[in-house]
């Protein structure tokens, strides 16, 4: 009997599989009454955990940045609490409110005739420092770099001179029975002072007492200060900002080019990306993200509008215009049409915190890529499969230039992408895991959840299988809805160590863990 080849083994044992996470609501800001209306100034445009996760920042398009932090943190309980705990209470995340502030103003490009809105396009965490939070912001054109730092805010208070006498503990009395010669500001209403002679002159008997200013303390209060402003470095939109490992640096991407900065100099940048044609009418591609490998500081990744995946070497030369390894897929031969190009552009890309894995967002799918394999996607994942059919009315109303985020868990496990009718996908990416979860950023998450996902088709990418994971009933969804193009999820981030994610609809920020 001959031996069974690789592709024809039988899978692994469903126990060796993680079981399917269970969504619950947590948490949400901002949540819209029934028929109230979002203000357009008040959509959340960006949102973004810390490294630690204990703070989140959400940016809208406003020219806002909102910052949360977590409260149910184990370091914030006490030493009791802690000694009564003899197990890890499963507990979801808990955030509040801590401060917001203005990061951007709408501006005018007087040479170019051309507003610049406030949105705020993205926000990136830098390193902690000495209690101060610091993070990256960016509109179009500008992008600040602020610092958020508790302060303890001092009054001085009791500023008058006071002839009645001191009390016994010390303080100074003020009955309001006594006949008071005092003002305030350490004036008195007696004529002390001789304007002829420039003497300070005492009433008869002298000042019986001196009420002394007293400084009163205050609660602390989260201040936020522009350290740095990089401007003037972009023809084009800024479309991404992404730190650098080596907590010195970061890059800024426009639709042809890509900066390299260092975050204590603003007067200058570096162009390390260049793909502007010397004839613009023969540009056929642009850059739509740009982001550094989370360990490696001489490594980034960049998409473009073909779906193409380019990462580069800082250590070849100072301009990159010869990338070190090129990820993309070709489209079968005979399968193209209008919209091909369209809905290949990839919208985001996400490196996975061990870095060994990228995952890309286009508008059709979900892709995850090996860097030590550049032949194709190792999994797949159809997210908007069922709306091919309606390509050209999207087309029509431009809801196919959508940009969707995508996200991975801490632990690579799992990934997660937003969709229309405020939906949002989560799947499972280890090899024969069919976790296909469809969840509504609501109160209630599960109320449009598929009963039974399909199970992933499997099919042949030169040396390696690709996983496809997530059709189902086409032009609906889980319950037969209709999808509503109007109300989209473009934003959402992942937890970085725990099963927790936090999304954007509208202008509300919802919260889920597993």
């Amino acid at each position: 009997m001959d031996p069974k080849s690789p592709d024809d083994r039988p899978e692994p044992a469903a126990a060796q599989q993680p079981l399917p996470l269970e969504w619950r609501f947590a948490q949400v800001f901002g949540e819209r009454g029934a028929g109230e209306d979002v203000q357009e100034v008040d959509i959340i445009s960006a949102i973004e955990f810390d490294k630690s996760g204990d703070h989140l920042a959400t940016g809208d398009r406003g020219g806002r940045v909102v910052l949360f932090e977590r409260t149910d943190a184990r370091g914030n309980a006490s030493r009791t609490e802690l000694e009564r705990q003899d197990y890890v209470v499963a507990r979801h995340p808990e955030f509040r409110y801590k401060t917001e502030f203005q990061s951007h103003e709408p501006e005018f490009d007087y040479l170019k005739s051309l507003e610049i809105e406030e949105k705020i396009n993205k926000i990136k965490w830098g390193q902690t420092a000495n209690n101060a939070l610091f993070i990256l912001s960016t509109n179009d054109k500008t992008i600040k770099y602020w610092k958020v730092q508790d302060k303890k805010v001092k009054r001085v208070s009791v500023m008058n001179l006071d002839t009645s006498q001191s009390s016994d503990n010390g303080t100074t009395s003020s009955s309001s029975a006594s006949s008071s010669r005092g003002l305030p500001n350490g004036g008195c209403s007696e004529k002390l002072y001789n304007g002829t002679s420039n003497d300070l002159s005492f009433p008869p008997g002298g000042c019986t007492s001196l009420r002394l200013p007293v400084v009163t303390g205050q609660d602390l209060n989260p201040v936020a200060r522009c350290r740095r402003v990089y401007a003037h470095a972009h023809d084009y939109h800024i479309n991404s900002i992404s730190n650098n490992s080596d907590g010195e640096t970061f890059i800024s991407a426009d639709d042809l080019r890509i900066n390299l900065w260092n975050l204590e100099i603003n007067s200058q940048s570096f162009n390390i990306v260049d793909v502007k044609p010397a004839n613009m009418e023969d540009l056929t591609e642009v850059i739509t993200c740009a982001e550094f490998h989370p360990t490696h500081c001489n490594t980034l990744a960049y998409s473009s509008s073909k779906g193409a995946i380019r990462l580069i070497d800082l250590r070849q030369s100072a301009l990159c215009d010869n990338h070190a390894k090129l990820f993309e897929e070709h489209e079968a031969p005979g399968s193209k049409s209008f919209f091909t190009e369209i809905i290949a552009s990839v919208s985001d890309i996400k490196f996975a915190r061990e870095g060994r894995h990228i995952l890309s967002r286009d508008y059709m799918t979900l892709k995850l890529w090996d860097l030590n394999m550049d032949s194709g996607p190792v999994a797949t994942f159809q997210v908007h499969e069922h709306l091919r059919p309606k390509l050209c009315d999207l087309y029509e109303n431009d809801s196919i230039f959508d940009k969707f985020e995508c996200c991975l868990s801490g632990d690579g496990l799992r990934v997660a992408t937003g969709s229309y009718s405020n939906l949002f996908r989560v799947f499972g990416c280890t090899p024969g895991s069919t976790e296909a979860t469809t969840l509504e950023a609501s109160r209630n998450p599960m109320r449009r959840q598929v009963a039974n996902p399909t199970r992933p088709t499997r099919t042949l990418t030169s040396l390696t299988r690709a996983v496809r994971r997530g059709g189902e009933n086409a032009g609906a969804d889980g319950n037969g809805n209709s999808y509503d193009f109007s109300t989209k999820l473009l934003h959402l981030a992942w937890h970085p160590t725990e099963s927790s994610i936090a999304c954007a609809a509208g202008n509300s920020l919802y919260m889920y863990y597993a």
